[in-house]
């Protein structure tokens, strides 16, 4: 299938490989099927969740276990039960990330992850209940006014 996208122009997926989101992403409800694109970069641990319907709308995406060693989620029953989870190894987690002019400012969502059970094929972004995470914790280091990290 030929997916039009801004970022990467026309690209040819595989139909198997798109995710359905029964309730969307928070603040884009509407859009229930994306797909993961990896960069041509294979170091690079950002990958973009693109809307299959809207080809203008993508998320920068990454697994927060690669930034974050201390980031230990709990995913809620309910959610687990949405995406049919039987298994940890089942699922995929991400963070949507943000990327401002000043590059080391960018941030991930750590209290709203993507959680992807792999084998059906099923996202959901669920909020977790853990005051330990925000919306907005620095990937890179961040400098004290006085210079120092």
């Amino acid at each position: 299938m030929k997916l039009n996208t801004r970022d990467f122009g026309e690209i040819e997926i595989d139909e198997q490989k798109i995710i359905n989101f029964p309730e969307g992403l928070l603040g884009f409800e509407k859009e229930k099927q994306f797909i993961i694109i990896n960069p041509e970069d294979e170091d690079s641990p950002f990958q973009w969740l693109q809307s299959i319907k809207d080809p203008n709308l993508a998320f920068v995406i990454i697994n927060p276990f690669s930034i974050y060693d201390d980031y230990d989620i709990i995913i809620p029953k309910t959610a687990q039960k949405k995406l049919k989870i039987k298994n940890q190894k089942d699922i995929s987690v991400y963070s949507i990330v943000v990327v401002p002019e000043d590059i080391e400012k960018m941030t991930a969502n750590l209290l709203g992850p993507i959680i992807i059970n792999i084998d059906k094929r099923l996202g959901k972004q669920v909020i977790l209940d853990d005051s330990r995470y925000s919306t907005k914790h620095y990937i890179f280091p961040q400098k004290s006014k006085d210079g120092g990290i």
